[in-house]
This record gives C-alpha cells, structure tokens and sequence, in this order.
C-alpha cells in the first residue's frame, strides 16, 4: 500500500511559554488561560511550616522569647522574627500556598517585606488569590 503523499520526517510544534526564575529556580509560564498543574512552592510551604512550629512552640511555653528559640534553632533573630509574620497570614492565602494556587506574584521573597496584619487587608492587597 502506497500513500499519495510523502509523511514528513520532522514535525515543528510551537508552545508559546517564558521562562522565569523563581526562588532560584527556573519555572516555565503559560500564557493566561492554559490549562497548568499546580505545585506548591516549596520554599514558601516550608517556611510557613517553620513560622507555625515557632509560634507553637513559643506560645506553649517551651520557649519564653524568639530570642531565645532563634538561638537553640541557630537562627539570626531577626530572620526568625520576619518568618513568624508568615503565621500572620489569611487561612485562605495559607491553603492557597498549600494547594499552590497562590499568584506568581507571592513569593516568600516578597512575603519576608511587612504585610498588613489584617486578613481584609491581606485579600484586598493580593484580591488575584484564588
């Protein structure tokens, strides 16, 4: 059997995507409205898994200041002190972070900057949190 045309032996597909760095990694984005599989940040889950412990930890009694837990951990304070903020944040935006359905735009980079304590205050800063 014989085809009246020849098969191609090379085929170009084009994707359209960019490629950008995110917490020293480099990601691939779609362009809006293309179908993605979310994945957490892991660096973002992992630092929201600290600044809970923390808080735990501190208002268990264990610790009496972050001072003090920031020196058995073999943390800088300060550093401490900017990640418990985390613990701050909205439910939503934490199950969001969990579910990796945050905006591109909350990066535990742009999280270690001061943010409203206030969960209202929180959504209608990051109103894109899905």
């Amino acid at each position: 059997m014989t085809r009246a045309t020849a098969i191609p032996e090379t085929m170009t597909i084009h994707v359209p995507f960019r490629v950008v760095k995110r917490g020293g990694r480099k990601e691939m984005h779609l362009p809006d409205g293309a179908a993605t599989q979310r994945r957490p940040d892991n660096a973002l889950v992992k630092a929201l898994a600290r600044a809970f412990r923390w808080k735990r930890m501190l208002e268990s009694g264990e610790f009496a200041s972050i001072s003090e837990l920031a020196a058995r951990e073999g943390i800088a304070f300060t550093y401490m002190a900017r990640l418990m903020r985390l613990s701050l944040l909205s439910p939503e935006l934490v199950d969001a972070v969990m579910d990796g359905r945050q905006p591109a735009h909350i990066t535990l980079a742009n999280l270690m900057d001061p943010f409203p304590a206030d969960w209202k205050e929180q959504h209608a800063l990051w109103s894109d949190v899905n």
